[in-house]
C-alpha cells in the first residue's frame, strides 16, 4: 500500500526545471528560448560563440562609443542564449569601461562559454 501512495505523491520538482546559472550556458533558459528544439539550440549557440568572439575583438580594438556598443551587443546576445556569466561581466565592463580587470573577466567568461559550447557540440 505504501508503494501506491508514493506513486501518486507529487514529485519534488513540481515547479519544473529551474535555471542553472552555475553553468556557462543556462540550458533551461536556452530551451525556453528555442522551444526545446535541440538543432536550433546548437545553431544558436554556435552563432553566439562567433558573435562573442567578434565582440571581444571589437572591444579590444575600439574605444569610446564603438567599444561600448560592442560590449552592449555582447551583453544582449549573452542574455538571449543564457550565458549569464558573460552578460554580467559585460554589464560590469559597460558600467566601468576601460577597466583592464573587467575586460579580462569578460574574456574569461566568453572563453568558458565557448568551451562549454564546444563540449555540447561533440
Amino acid at each position: 500500500m505504501a508503494a501506491v501512495s508514493i506513486a501518486f505523491e507529487a514529485p519534488d520538482n513540481v515547479r519544473g526545471s529551474s535555471p542553472s546559472r552555475a553553468r556557462p550556458i543556462d540550458l533551461v533558459h536556452l530551451a525556453n528560448q528555442t522551444m526545446g528544439d535541440k538543432a536550433l539550440e546548437m545553431e544558436v549557440l554556435q552563432m553566439f560563440a562567433r558573435q562573442a568572439r567578434n565582440c571581444l575583438q571589437e572591444i579590444s580594438r575600439l574605444e569610446g562609443d564603438g567599444m561600448l556598443a560592442a560590449v552592449h551587443r555582447l551583453k544582449g546576445a549573452a542574455s538571449a542564449v543564457g550565458a549569464f556569466q558573460v552578460s554580467t561581466a559585460a554589464e560590469r565592463l559597460e558600467e566601468t569601461p576601460g577597466d583592464a580587470a573587467l575586460l579580462a573577466s569578460v574574456g574569461a567568461a566568453v572563453l568558458e562559454a565557448e568551451n562549454f559550447i564546444l563540449k555540447l557540440c561533440r
